[in-house]
C-alpha cells in the first residue's frame, strides 16, 4: 500500500472510551447512499481491544482502488468480526434511502456474534432496540473502526456493481460509475430507460417525472 504519512489517519481514542468500560466496539458505515442504482451496503467491523490503526484505514472515498482493496483484505484478516448488511433497490424505493441505510446498518450488526458491544455509527441518524450506540458525524475521519467499516462497505458494494454491470451488458457503465449520476450514466438512462437495478425514486428528475 502507498504511504499515508502525510494524510490524516483516524485513531482509536473514541474506541478506547468503550474498551475501558469492558466493551467491544463495532464501527459501522455505509456505501452507496447517493447512487442512482444498486443497493446501499453497510458494514460493521469489530477489532480486539487496544488495536491500533496500523492498516492505515481512513475514509474510503479518499483512498485509491488499489489501497482500498489492500486494506479490505487486511481488515478481514485482523478484525475479530466483520458484518455486512445490504438493502436492495425495491426497499430503498419503498422506505426511502435514509431508512434503507438504517436497515442495512442494523443488518450488518445483526450478522455479528460479538456480545457486550457498543456501536459507533457514521452520521447522525440511526436507531436500535438492543445495541447501545453513538452516532458520529464524519466518523470515518475520527474513528479507526468506522473508517475500516467504510472500506469494507465500499469494496463490497463496488464488487456488487461490477456484477450488475455484467447483468445489464454494461449499458449503464456501472463498473465505472458504481451507479452514481455521471453525465454518461444519466444519458444512458434516458436512452435505454431504467434497468431493474435503478432506484426509480431517484430518477424522477432525469426522466421528467417531476
Amino acid at each position: 500500500m502507498k504511504s499515508h504519512s502525510k494524510l490524516h489517519i483516524p485513531d482509536n481514542q473514541t474506541e478506547h472510551l468503550y474498551w475501558e468500560q469492558g466493551l467491544l466496539v463495532a464501527g459501522v458505515d455505509e456505501a452507496g447512499r447517493g447512487s442512482l442504482a444498486g443497493p446501499v451496503v453497510a458494514a460493521s467491523v469489530v477489532f480486539s481491544k487496544g488495536t491500533k490503526n496500523e492498516i492505515g484505514c481512513r475514509d474510503s472515498k479518499l483512498m485509491s482502488v488499489q489501497d482500498r482493496e489492500s486494506a479490505f483484505e487486511l481488515i478481514l484478516n485482523e478484525a475479530l468480526e466483520v458484518g455486512i448488511g445490504i438493502t436492495e433497490v425495491d426497499i430503498i424505493d419503498t422506505v426511502n434511502i435514509r431508512n434503507a441505510t438504517v436497515i442495512a446498518m442494523q443488518e450488518s450488526l445483526a450478522s455479528l456474534n460479538t456480545v457486550n458491544l457498543h456501536a459507533l455509527i457514521d452520521g447522525n441518524h440511526f436507531f436500535h432496540d438492543s445495541i447501545p450506540f453513538t452516532t458520529i458525524i464524519k466518523g470515518d475521519f475520527h474513528c479507526f473502526s468506522i473508517a475500516a467499516a467504510s472500506i469494507v462497505a465500499k469494496v463490497t458494494r463496488d464488487r456488487i456493481m461490477q456484477e450488475l454491470d455484467d447483468k445489464v451488458a454494461a449499458l449503464y457503465y456501472f463498473a465505472q460509475n458504481k451507479g452514481y449520476g455521471t453525465a454518461k450514466h444519466k444519458e444512458s438512462i434516458v436512452l435505454h430507460g431504467p434497468s431493474a437495478y435503478h432506484r426509480r425514486t431517484f430518477l424522477r428528475k432525469i426522466l421528467g417525472n417531476e
